[in-house]
């Protein structure tokens, strides 16, 4: 372990604060380190094993098709792309499909699309390319997603940054409303619930408004799905909950299971936005991902997604018990958690008695796998819920 850390220091970049275990293997939604101790994994790789570690199905099909062809580039055909695009927009009521490589990339290919519509139907004289994104909103590390991310924190040494977005606070009507018709927008982009802004999750009174605002004045709704999507909020992606249908979806994370593929979702209005040659990736819709991600997505029917919604009921009504609970937030097993204790001190003391936890701004953020065995994670509980009482 000493060694390897040293290892890490002198070879890879320093962006990360890691927390000091070193993890070798694991199995459904138990981790094992090193030293052979057991972990309960309560944070799925930031909401990535959608089914856990070492899931048969998803081997199965990612091992068949590595077998057969990993890689062959988007200048031909391969069939598990477009199966997965089928099924993505079978489920999801969308039109067509882009494919990237992460949520970044999902986003970006979002953006592009957005300020590519505006342009063809309103001429650049216009100058309708503005973008308003929400205040405490995180939408990927590239420079232009961190433009559009509304926290200050990260507008910080990578200048110039990308022109034309704007920042809204969150769930306040009017103050949208203000924006939009006081600047040229193209698009309104919004996580439903701010994962990395500390799992707020905004009110369906002001999405709804959001949704007849942008398709009265025809601004582009992007609903960013990255985290929340594929099953984790309690429905296939969290829009469904709030009754609107956006004109681009983004989505990543869940969907591979844990191999890195993103997608860009495009609904009637978007759908041929984008032609020859506007865009592009080398691995986007690899081969191998797509299979992956098949066999993710043909799983999360009703009942998964209601045993998801049971899970979360049960984390909520056994911590919402304990006294020293502030608040919790989220949907599904999506949650955040405040308390009194330090998040960050309360994420590393979970660690310290076996179980993995994320942490968001001052909440512990909870993002198990969605088919996490109801014993293990009534164990987990009952771990956190001693160490918030300390």
């Amino acid at each position: 372990m000493n060694e390897l850390k040293a290892l890490d220091r002198q070879y890879i970049a320093n962006t990360y604060a890691r927390s000091d275990v070193l993890f070798t293997h694991g199995k459904g939604s138990l981790l094992y380190d090193d030293a052979g101790k057991e972990y309960i994994d309560m944070g799925s790789g930031i909401a990535v094993n959608t089914f856990g570690i070492g899931d048969e199905a998803w081997e199965n099909a990612v091992t068949v098709q590595a077998k057969q062809l990993q890689h062959i580039s988007n200048l031909y055909y391969t069939s598990p792309q477009i199966r997965l695009a089928e099924l993505l927009c079978e489920k999801s009521g969308m039109k067509k499909v882009f494919f990237g490589n992460s949520g970044a990339e999902a986003n970006e290919c979002a953006i592009k699309a957005a300020r590519k519509y505006s342009n063809n139907k309103y001429t650049p004289a216009a100058g309708r390319n503005g973008i308003v994104t929400l205040k405490n909103s995180f939408h990927g590390r590239t420079l232009t997603t961190l433009s559009a991310t509304g926290q200050e924190a990260f507008h910080q040494h990578f200048f110039p940054f990308t022109e034309g977005f704007v920042f809204a606070e969150p769930d306040d009507i009017p103050g949208m409303k203000a924006l939009v018709e006081s600047r040229r927008v193209c698009a309104i982009m919004i996580e439903l619930i701010q994962g990395e802004g500390g799992i707020h999750t905004l009110s369906k009174e002001y999405v709804a408004a959001l949704a007849q605002m942008a398709q009265e004045k025809d601004i582009l709704l992007i609903v960013d799905e990255v985290q929340t999507g594929n099953g984790r909020t309690g429905s296939l992606y969290a829009y469904m909950e709030y009754g609107i249908t956006p004109d681009i979806i983004t989505t990543a994370k869940g969907l591979g299971g844990g191999l890195p593929i993103g997608a860009c979702l495009f609904g009637e209005k978007t759908q041929h936005v984008l032609d020859a040659g506007s865009h592009g990736s080398t691995f986007g819709g690899n081969p191998v991902c797509c299979a992956g991600a098949l066999s993710i997505l043909e799983r999360l029917d009703e009942d998964l997604l209601a045993e998801v919604q049971n899970k979360s009921d049960y984390i909520i009504r056994k911590l919402t018990s304990c006294k020293k609970v502030q608040s919790i937030s989220g949907m599904g097993l999506m949650l955040g958690i405040a308390c009194e204790k330090d998040s960050k001190a309360l994420a590393a003391a979970c660690l310290s008695r076996g179980v993995v936890a994320l942490t968001a701004k001052n909440k512990l953020r909870l993002l198990p796998a969605l088919n996490i065995p109801m014993p293990v994670l009534q164990k987990a509980v009952r771990i956190i819920k001693e160490e918030i009482e300390k």
